[in-house]
Parts: C-alpha cells; structure tokens; sequence
C-alpha cells in the first residue's frame, strides 16, 4: 500500500463541477493499492497515517502529530501511485482491481475514523478534481 500524504491548509474534491468532499487544516492523503495488498497492511497504513508527527511545535519543529494539531483528513483512492513507468505510456498491472482495492481504501479510511479523526473522501473510481492549497509544502510517501 502506498500514500502521498500531504500538510494541507485545506483541500477540496469536486466531481461533475460539484464540491463532494472538503476539509480545512490536516492531510490530503492519496491512496494506492496494489495486487497483494492484504487487511493488515490497510490497517498499519491508517496508523502511520494518524501518528504521522509533521505539524510544527512552539519551536517550528515538526514534531506534533496530526489529533493534537487538531487536524482533518481527504483521502481520495489513487490507482496511478503504482504506475509502472519503463516506458513513456504507464502501465498500471501493480495496481490493485477494483474488488480488490475498496474495500481496502474503505478499511483505511474506518481505520483513520476509529483513532479520532474527521475522514472526509473522495468517490472511489470517480473523475475527480482534487484541490489543495500545500503547507510548507509538506509532502511524505508511505510505502507499507
């Protein structure tokens, strides 16, 4: 499972020119499955999302995590993060199926809601615009 977690100071999904989904400050998560994927690494993935310490302390350190720093969460499903890229057209086989990657990307984001967090998410497998605005920029890959 991989994530592209970004600090947002707020992020926005939009789908056929309507807003679906928006949050204020926190991470915009994009999250990938791929073909072995399993329950378990779902569940790791959603813990290292939500301990994640990269919000500023008194100091400017990063160092709070994401329940002090009174953070929300977008996590929208990204099949292309397992993009295969050898040649200049990608190919996506690494990519989970549909039946497959749900209700992973479904556990994820429960997982996330059962530490505390307001999940907001975008449409699985919609055309989806997705906006943020980047703290810092801030951006971390996950790779479980």
């Amino acid at each position: 499972m991989r994530a592209v977690v970004t600090r947002v100071l707020s992020a926005s999904v939009t789908i056929d020119g309507k807003k679906v989904s928006e949050i204020g400050k926190g991470f915009l998560v994009l999250l990938g499955v791929h073909t072995e994927d399993t329950e378990a690494q779902a569940v790791k993935m959603a813990d290292r999302i939500c301990g994640l310490r990269v919000f500023e302390d008194e100091n400017g350190k990063m160092n709070v995590n994401p329940k002090d720093a009174g953070a929300e969460f977008l996590i929208v499903s990204q099949f292309t993060l397992y993009a295969d890229c050898k040649s200049r057209r990608p190919g996506f086989t690494d990519a989970a199926k549909p039946e497959i990657s749900e209700p992973l990307y479904e556990l994820a984001v429960s997982e996330c809601r059962k530490s505390g967090f307001e999940v907001k998410t975008g449409v699985f497998g919609a055309d989806m615009k997705v906006e943020s605005i980047n703290d810092g920029p801030v951006t971390i890959i996950l790779d479980i």
